[in-house]
């Protein structure tokens, strides 16, 4: 009985041991790096839940993950979903159309001043559809090397399109490992449709998100998810070429930005920092081990407590909305259109709508 015993135990220390291997040593193409966030700031002003995105009206569109939404000059509501397709919604009716089909991942879209509809595709790159349905790539490679994240983008008043490449290292089949790694390695790219260049104009993102470009033209705003942060890039002035921290210490994490009628930017965050994430950041052995556990386990990331944020031109935050396991959850997108928020979502079936401005 002794020696059977013995064997069990024998047994479960060589599966528990191999079990911790897995766990602590398997090989994964991830190099985490360290850095250090700043004190959560969720609790003091402004970031004091609300729950006010929760009274948004949903209207379903046939599809998942409608990231971002583009409006035509007739208030008709384009979005890109995971199977590729481009939707039209009509909020009036609620009527949804398929308009087009990119065969990748449509993220990011902008109408430019010709009426052709710009797609940040992160597994196509950057790409047009004409009005009459023809869809084009506009650029998918640099220097020779396919972009990996195509992600967001916005167009300056002279028609240049401003967009980011989240990560040189991690494409969208790859998003944890992205996340946990929080590498510098995403960019921010101008694409001049008139010559057709396409230049590197900001390095060292940390998973470059989305992209804004003020009313006059005058610089541009690109998200870094992973530092928690929007950079800001001037494009002219006695600034032009230069970088600086647009708003930083943010309580989640930004996905999409876009300018509002008035000047300033409706900024969005999927979802809301944990003290846990955060005490990894500094931590790079055990972010490995976490991403091994989640791979092992296949462990989604779900964004359960989303904010919608109002800045004014310097940044500052005006307006706080958010969110917290309502129907209106995992939010990448605000745009403002007539009075209304259009929101959209990176999990969601549904586009939503809700006033705006909205008082603090």
């Amino acid at each position: 009985m002794r020696t059977y015993i013995s064997k069990i135990f024998g047994g479960l220390i060589v599966v528990v041991s191999l079990i911790l291997a897995v766990f602590l040593f398997w090989p994964i193409p991830l190099d985490p790096v360290a850095w250090q966030p700043g004190e959560n700031p969720v609790g003091s002003a402004p970031f004091i839940k609300n729950n006010r995105l929760a009274e948004a009206r949903l209207y379903p569109i046939g599809g998942t993950g409608p990231e971002s939404t583009a409006i035509a000059a007739d208030g008709t509501v384009y979005t890109g979903v995971v199977d590729g397709r481009i939707l039209k919604l009509d909020l009036s009716t609620g009527a949804v159309a398929e308009i087009a089909n990119t065969g990748g991942r449509p993220l990011g879209l902008k109408f430019d001043a010709r009426g052709n509809l710009i797609i940040a595709d992160c597994r196509k790159g950057l790409l047009q559809l004409s009005p009459d349905g023809t869809l084009s790539v506009l650029a998918d490679s640099i220097n020779g090397q396919k972009m990996k994240y195509v992600d967001d983008l916005d167009i300056t008043p002279d028609g240049v399109i401003w967009f980011s490449d989240a990560s040189q290292r991690f494409g969208p089949d790859m998003d944890l490992a992205a996340v946990m790694e929080a590498d510098k390695t995403g960019r921010l790219l101008a694409y001049d449709p008139s010559t057709g260049s396409l230049e590197v104009k900001l390095e060292d993102l940390s998973f470059a998100n989305g992209v804004a470009v003020a009313a006059d033209g005058s610089y541009v705003l690109v998200n870094e998810t992973m530092r928690y942060r929007v950079t800001r890039y001037w494009i002219s002035g006695e600034k032009a070429g230069t970088r600086e921290v647009f708003i930083d210490n943010l309580p989640g994490y930004p996905d999409n930005v876009t300018l509002a009628p008035d000047g300033g930017f409706w900024l969005v965050l999927i979802n809301t920092r944990n003290a846990e994430m955060d005490s990894l950041m500094s931590r790079p052995f055990w972010r490995k081990v976490i991403y091994r556990v989640y791979t092992w386990f296949n462990v989604g990331v779900t964004g359960t407590h989303s904010w919608v944020l109002y800045l004014d031109r310097d940044g500052q935050v005006e307006n706080v909305l958010d969110a917290e396991h309502a129907p209106v959850f995992a939010v990448t997108n605000a745009q403002e259109h007539d009075g209304m928020l259009i929101i959209g979502s990176l999990q969601n079936q549904t586009v939503a709508t809700l006033p705006a401005p909205l008082s603090p």
